[in-house]
This record gives structure tokens, sequence and C-alpha cells, in this order.
């Protein structure tokens, strides 16, 4: 198996630094042009995919450009709307939750702060550090998505399984410059990679360093599981 290096904070510089090399253009995936449609965006791409969420936005973004418009809309429309998201009835009910909020409570401005997005419906810290990192240049936190949840464990940077605590072991390892960074080069990583169902591990760049390498592991440390 691959031999992590002596510190996990040696460990996390040296899978970004990799990572930079192999992703040099990494950065989020999801379509938008305001901090609006980018809250909607990050609300609707929850287990859901980003190609997925871009071709619903497209034509959502053109018929709601304000949060009076989410405001305003039922819920069932919006459903309707956003047909082909998961969950797409709930998260109906989240953007007209969320422009209501917007409307009544933040002069229809989508807010810049933690507490503040955290209050929205369907926003958790996930959600909210992307919209504050993208929105607002805002970087406080290290956004923990399915991906990053999953190699940050391969990769013997944490051994918690719950994404705030994995966040808070990130946040004490990865170097605060890349704390925006390190979520996109994981994710594409992740995606061309080092899957959820099977890892290429033969043509990883970090195969050297990852205790789950399954040239010699057959545990994936991710799951707990054998390969």
């Amino acid at each position: 198996m691959g031999t992590p290096l002596e510190s996990r904070q040696a460990q996390a510089e040296a899978v970004v630094d990799r990572l930079h090399e192999e992703y040099p253009d990494s950065t989020i995936s999801l379509n938008y042009s305001n901090r609006l449609e980018l809250l909607v965006a990050v609300v609707l791409s929850a287990q859901c995919t980003d190609e997925r969420v871009n071709e619903v936005t497209a034509d959502l973004f053109e018929s709601y450009r304000t949060p009076e418009d989410y405001a305003e809309a039922s819920e069932e429309q919006l459903a309707e709307d956003i047909y082909g998201i998961t969950f797409h009835n709930n998260k109906g009910g989240y953007l007209k939750g969320i422009g209501e909020t917007i409307v009544e409570e933040h002069d229809g401005e989508v807010p810049d702060t933690m507490s503040a997005l955290t209050d929205l419906p369907g926003v958790g810290r996930k959600t909210a550090n992307v919209v504050l990192q993208h929105g607002h240049d805002i970087v406080e936190g290290i956004v923990v998505d399915t991906h990053v949840q999953r190699l940050s464990r391969r990769l013997g940077l944490t051994e918690t399984e719950r994404p705030e605590a994995i966040e808070q072991d990130l946040l004490d390892i990865v170097p605060e410059s890349e704390w925006q960074q390190f979520t996109h080069l994981l994710i594409d990583h992740g995606r061309a990679v080092c899957g959820a169902r099977s890892a290429a591990c033969a043509d990883c760049v970090l195969a050297d360093i990852c205790p789950s390498e399954q040239g010699d592991s057959e545990i994936d440390l991710a799951s707990g599981e054998a390969w």
C-alpha cells in the first residue's frame, strides 16, 4: 500500500501540491451569473449531479430572476420547473422559502454570513460555504461534499465520518490559502480517478502516499470495508 507522510499536515500539503499539477484549472462546475443563481444551484445540487443541475437551471434562471420571483411562485410550480432534480418537491419548497426569507429579512440580497445563510430553508454549512466562497469571496471553511468526505478518509487525512467533523480536521491541516481550492481538487480527482465504487489506483498521482492504495491494502478507508 502507499505510505502516508509522517504528519497529516504534510500529507495534506502533498495532496494539494500534486492535485494542483494534475488539475490546474480546477474550479466550481455549477453555472451561475450572480449570488442568487449560485445559491439556488447549490441547493439543487444536493444529492444531484452538477451536470443535471446545469441542465435544469438553464431554463429556470430565465424565468426566475429575483428573490421575489421565487417567493411569489407556488411550491407546486417550482417543483414542476425543477422536475428531474433529486427531491424536486422538497427543493421546490426550499426555493420558495429562500425567496421569502431573502425578501423579508435581507432586503432582497443573498446574505453574507454563515449564520444567516444556514437559517435559509435547505441550506446547511456545506451550501453556505460555497455561497460565501464563490458569491462573497469569504473563505472561512472547507466545503465537504461526498467526494471530499470519501477522499479525505481514503488518504488518511481524517478518520471521522460526519462532514462537520471532517471539516474541522481538515481546517487544522490544509493550508488556509488552499481551503477553497482543496474542495475542487478533490472533486475533480474523485470524478476522474478515485470513484465511490472503484478507484483507478494505477493511474493515481497519490497512490504512493495513499494508505488505501489497492496494490497492497485490502481495506478502503473511506468505507472501512474490503475493496
